[in-house]
């Protein structure tokens, strides 16, 4: 039996249930999404529902899975540390030395995301200074480095890039080239180690230091040691650029109307992402649903697959840091105690992560299941993008489901 047959058998609450959710959110939160479910290693639900420039969406369809793509960069950083090649509680300097000859460096309130604006610092912080070298690769993967949320790089890569359908070469080396000296010394927002602060431009320096271990691009690494590995044939960077797909088997995103001047389609969304040639290590990823349930399950089960030591795999998928309920492995998001977007019925121990664009990715270890959800749902433009209660809701449908779901027969 698939994980079609199974959902579509006869007499299935749970295809009536996910239907009347979809019913209540296609076209009000998102236009399209695409759910992928396991249990016990076995898919039970591969479905896709809504549509979208006169598109429909398939299970196939690629989506931007936004900050998931932080997990494909937390998973090679975390194989080089299994290796030897680098420790956690190294400087980040140590294999980034420019990120540290500036010397210490002041206590800013960081920008806002959507107004850009500058935020004002904590009158306790404001003169303190931070010594970049106490920064290390922990405190980076933990979120507690001090580094500010966001900056917006975008600014400082050069001209708009081409859309994607173009296939004009993106010269991300000159783009990384002309945005690596300002990353390397914005002023940090807090000391290292004192609080979770969630920041992209601690995983793009992270992307940065596993090219520079690697020598080898990003791309590169990622796809040699976690897509082909785990079979993800449908997850990739850049796929209408590098020819891989085309716009119609992409789900489209935002109108960007402060930079691009365009309908984000077949581009990532994350302008910083795409900035710099569309890979990252914070955003950059597209794929479907199933491809990021595998990669859910595979951290589930077999870490080793991943090349990743047993212990420190543990570690990863639990708590590491905690400020106010907001819980972090390594790289992890761990479920919050309270008004979690993965439901109250997933248990404590759950981990995952989110992205803007509206996707999901969270596991259950107690109860074995995965559930990858993929929306567009920042197509309706990012002031009125609001998928919290929606996840909330699909999460504790799907959590009663798989306390007592049977078991498909075959993996697909």
């Amino acid at each position: 039996m698939t994980s079609s047959d199974l959902l579509n058998s006869p007499g299935n609450p749970l295809l009536s249930e996910l239907d009347s959710i979809m019913a209540q959110h296609v076209g009000v939160t998102f236009p399209m999404c695409a759910l992928a479910v396991m249990h016990r290693g076995q898919g039970v639900v591969h479905k896709a529902w809504g549509a979208c420039e006169g598109v429909a969406a398939t299970p196939e369809t690629l989506f931007d899975i936004a900050s998931i793509s932080k997990l494909f960069t937390t998973t090679v950083f975390l194989q080089l540390v299994s290796s030897g090649r680098v420790g956690l509680d190294d400087p980040l300097c140590g294999v980034l030395p420019e990120f540290a000859t500036t010397g210490p460096r002041p206590i800013e309130g960081g920008q806002d995301p959507h107004t850009l604006l500058r935020q004002q610092v904590e009158p306790e912080l404001a003169k303190q200074t931070v010594d970049p070298r106490q920064v290390t690769f922990r405190h980076v993967l933990t979120h507690t480095s001090g580094l500010p949320a966001w900056r917006d790089v975008f600014a400082v890569t050069g001209p708009v890039p081409n859309p994607p359908e173009a296939h004009r070469p993106l010269d991300s080396i000159a783009r990384w080239a002309q945005a690596l000296p300002v990353i390397y010394n914005y002023p940090f927002i807090d000391q290292p180690g004192q609080r979770v602060v969630y920041s992209d431009i601690g995983l793009m320096l992270l992307g940065q230091a596993v090219q520079v271990l690697c020598r080898q691009p990003l791309e590169q690494v990622i796809e040699a040691q976690v897509l082909r590995p785990l079979g993800l044939q449908h997850t990739m960077f850049n796929p209408v650029h590098s020819g891989r797909a085309t716009l119609a088997q992409t789900a489209p995103t935002e109108m960007d109307a402060r930079w691009r001047l365009r309908r984000v389609w077949g581009e990532v969304h994350d302008e910083n992402a795409c900035a710099l040639g569309g890979v990252a290590g914070h955003a950059g990823l597209f794929a479907t649903a199933m491809d990021v349930a595998r990669f859910g399950q595979a951290w589930l089960a077999v870490p080793a697959q991943l090349g990743v030591d047993a212990e420190l795999a543990a570690q990863a998928i639990t708590e590491q840091a905690c400020t106010e309920d907001v819980r972090r492995g390594l790289g992890f998001v761990i479920k919050s105690r309270l008004n979690a977007s993965a439901g109250d019925l997933f248990s404590e121990d759950s981990f995952g992560h989110t992205g803007f664009t509206g996707t999901t990715l969270w596991v259950d270890p107690q109860r074995q299941g995965v559930v990858a959800c993929l929306t567009n749902g920042v197509y309706l433009g990012r002031g009125t993008h609001a998928p919290h209660a929606f996840r909330r809701q699909l999460h504790d449908v799907l959590a009663k489901s798989l306390s007592h779901a049977p078991t498909a027969k075959k993996q697909i």
